[in-house]
């Protein structure tokens, strides 16, 4: 099992949440993404959030969330919103 906490803006929290809906490793976070990821994670947890969404992304390109472009955040955003509704 790889440590997931060595990925950037996940934490030991962020890590269990991910764990918990069956995320082990980089690669299957890669493979799920990140908006059906904070989607697995809001089943079970109402804490989910934008936030989380950016985390997770962020974690997956090898980037501290922030320096996620603002534009590229929006999409990400409006494609989360989307499959929320859905």
């Amino acid at each position: 099992m790889e440590d997931l906490t060595q990925l950037p803006n996940i934490g030991p929290t962020l890590a269990l949440k991910l764990q918990g809906i069956g995320i082990q490793s980089l690669e299957e976070l890669k493979k799920i993404g990140s908006i059906e990821a904070v989607l697995q994670i809001g089943v079970k947890d109402t804490s989910a959030c934008y936030n989380m969404l950016y985390a997770i992304e962020g974690a997956i390109q090898g980037i501290r969330w922030h320096s996620i472009p603002k534009d590229e955040r929006a999409q990400i955003k409006a494609e989360f919103d989307l499959a929320f509704r859905n």
